[in-house]
């Protein structure tokens, strides 16, 4: 009853959801030059053949995917890739970094309209969804015309799963109509099983699989000379108050730790001028990456408020704390820094993560802070003790590369769908 209700309001709520769009446009979040894709307006032509069709929702799956994308199309040369995604920040990550013979667009808004103009000009032969990216209208459509659908990476986390069993029949009726859902753990792939999913199971999870974040050569050489013997230790992918937490700890261990630099990197760029302005009382000096500014030997926090460079400012720096988690918003991949062998500190509110974050507990592959002084306590130690953050670096860099066959378990699965009755029968 539910998918009836929501295809009928999204059909005739078509104005409401145009001034919703104009909106986004205004704030920046719809990309302009390509805002037509959106409303199901192909941007580029269909290539001949067959076309695999992948959607990952932002930057972080989007990242995650990049690796099974190039295994497909090695294994399928004859076979066209595209990837959808569903933000400015996603199309930008990816610029540049898809292989030949994938093409970029942005996933059309959840409108049947849309929805099918996008599916008539494409004809995937399947179609690979991310996470827990659930478009209702573009699920239906998909499953309509029998292409086959494979959910990969699933990810439920207990608190969306509590979510979800109060008002359970909408998803269930969408986990039903994907022929496997592949969930990022056990527990991911259970909680899909609970919430409607008829084959289920995990096999890894990409984002082990995801190549250590990029850094521009040039930009590392010339803020590794500027910040040359300085203890160094970053804040990164911040949220609201954890930039303020991270002042305090500055301010706490500056002396205690002559040079040292605070790099600040907040989860969501726009936000660097309104941190300097929150900040700039401190005793602190600032400087702000988006505006040109460099650090000096004057400089004590450095706001990194730029896309594209987390990979730059973790080679940086000897000490990652992973923000989100401080915060009760579930914090943020604690790959990335582990990947580039840097010792990495959380906090409690790691639920997006929390199979990775028990694993790493387990292995002493990362340290887990509770507040503010815990978070300095860690700093701390660790800047003073090299022996103590390559131990920790070590184990962490073990941990992230558990999963190395990952990419090929879940190309299996598809292998093995493409080969079943339904994707024969569509090929």
């Amino acid at each position: 009853m539910m998918l009836p209700l929501y295809r009928l309001l999204t059909t005739i709520l078509g104005p409401v959801i145009g001034i919703y769009l104009a909106r986004r446009r205004r704030l920046g979040k719809e990309d302009p030059v390509r805002f037509a894709e959106r409303l199901g307006t192909p941007g580029a032509p269909r290539p001949e053949g067959r076309v695999f069709w992948l959607h990952a929702a932002s930057v972080g799956e989007a990242q995650s995917m990049l690796p099974l994308v190039g295994h497909l199309l090695h294994n399928h040369p004859d076979v066209h890739l595209l990837f959808t995604t569903g933000t400015v920040s996603s199309a930008r990550m990816i610029e540049g970094r898809l292989p030949p013979r994938a093409i970029h667009q942005y996933v059309p808004v959840d409108r049947p309209g849309a929805v099918r103009s996008f599916l008539n000009h494409w004809q995937p032969e399947i179609a690979l969804w991310a996470e827990s990216e659930f478009w209702p209208n573009l699920i239906h459509e998909t499953q309509r015309r029998g292409i086959p659908m494979i959910l990969i990476n699933g990810r439920i986390s207990p608190r969306s799963y509590r979510g979800w069993q109060r008002a359970p029949g909408l998803l269930r009726s969408l986990l039903r109509r994907f022929d496997m859902c592949l969930g990022q753990t056990d527990g991911d792939a259970a909680r899909l099983r609970d919430l409607g999913a008829t084959a289920y199971k995990c096999v890894g999870n990409l984002k082990f699989a995801s190549p250590p974040l990029a850094a521009d050569e040039a930009a590392l050489s010339d803020l590794a000379a500027r910040t040359a013997g300085r203890p160094i230790w970053i804040a990164a992918s911040t949220h609201e108050g954890e930039e303020k937490i991270a002042a305090a700890v500055h301010r706490e261990l500056k002396d205690e730790h002559p040079g040292l630099l605070t790099i600040i990197a907040p989860r969501h760029a726009h936000r660097g001028p309104g941190i300097l302005a929150s900040l700039a009382n401190g005793s602190a000096q600032l400087r702000l990456r988006s505006k040109g500014e460099l650090p000096d030997a004057e400089t004590g926090i450095y706001i990194a408020d730029t896309m594209g460079e987390l990979g730059l400012f973790f080679r940086l720096a000897d000490v990652v704390f992973m923000g989100k988690s401080l915060v009760p918003f579930g914090g943020q991949n604690p790959l990335e820094p582990l990947k580039l062998d840097r010792p990495v500190i959380h906090g409690p509110h790691m639920a997006n993560f929390q199979d990775m974050t028990d694993h790493l507990a387990s292995s002493d592959g990362a340290v887990r802070v509770e507040d503010e002084e815990d978070l300095r306590r860690a700093v701390d130690t660790l800047l003073k003790d090299h022996s103590r953050r390559a131990e920790l670096a070590r184990n962490g860099r073990s941990y992230a590369d558990a999963q190395s066959n990952v990419v090929e378990a879940v190309s299996a699965e598809i292998e093995r769908l493409l080969k079943s009755d339904h994707g024969a029968s569509h090929t």
